[in-house]
């Protein structure tokens, strides 16, 4: 799996953003950036994590990539009341050829791992984790990760916005 200090690949993926299928290319973003990669559209554990991924949305730029298609994510996103209303893209990464880049496909089932990213504005990934298929993500932590990431400084464990640097 691609790592901390590594440049994250530059894609562009079509997917679908508010009910607009579009192409949308990293390199349009020179900004903090999140980007987190979920299995499969139409299951249970992603949407309780992709809903709550919009509390990033005041710290970063946020994506969720799947290997479905477009297609298959708009329709998703009509048929499930909670991913109606969500206020980042998700994109298609048919084929996973970007997720096999990046060394986050579950060989066995041909699906993304649960992988985040957290990417800088000269696109240098600052944090990575990845859980197994069955475990969804706090989010609350990536959030507090992210904040303590773009502070520069010495942060602790329990580190939270407006607490002292670390020594």
């Amino acid at each position: 799996m691609i790592g901390i200090n590594e440049k994250f690949p530059e894609f562009k993926l079509l997917g679908v953003d508010g009910n607009e299928i579009l192409e949308i290319s990293s390199q349009d973003y020179k900004q903090w950036k999140v980007i987190y990669f979920y299995p499969k559209d139409f299951t249970f554990i992603c949407p309780t994590e992709i809903t709550s991924m919009d509390k990033l949305n005041s710290e970063a730029k946020v994506f969720g990539i799947s290997g479905d298609n477009e297609y298959c994510k708009l329709a998703w996103k009509k048929e499930n009341e909670g991913l109606r209303f969500i206020k980042h893209p998700l994109l298609a990464d048919s084929g996973l050829k970007l997720s096999r880049e990046i060394g986050v496909v579950d060989q066995e089932n041909g699906v993304c791992l649960r992988a985040t990213f957290i990417i800088d504005e000269n696109n240098i990934i600052r944090h990575v984790s990845c859980n197994d298929l069955d475990t969804g993500r706090s989010v609350d932590e990536i959030l507090r990760t992210l904040q303590a990431l773009k502070t520069g400084g010495l942060t602790g464990c329990q580190w939270a916005p407006g607490d002292k640097f670390v020594g």
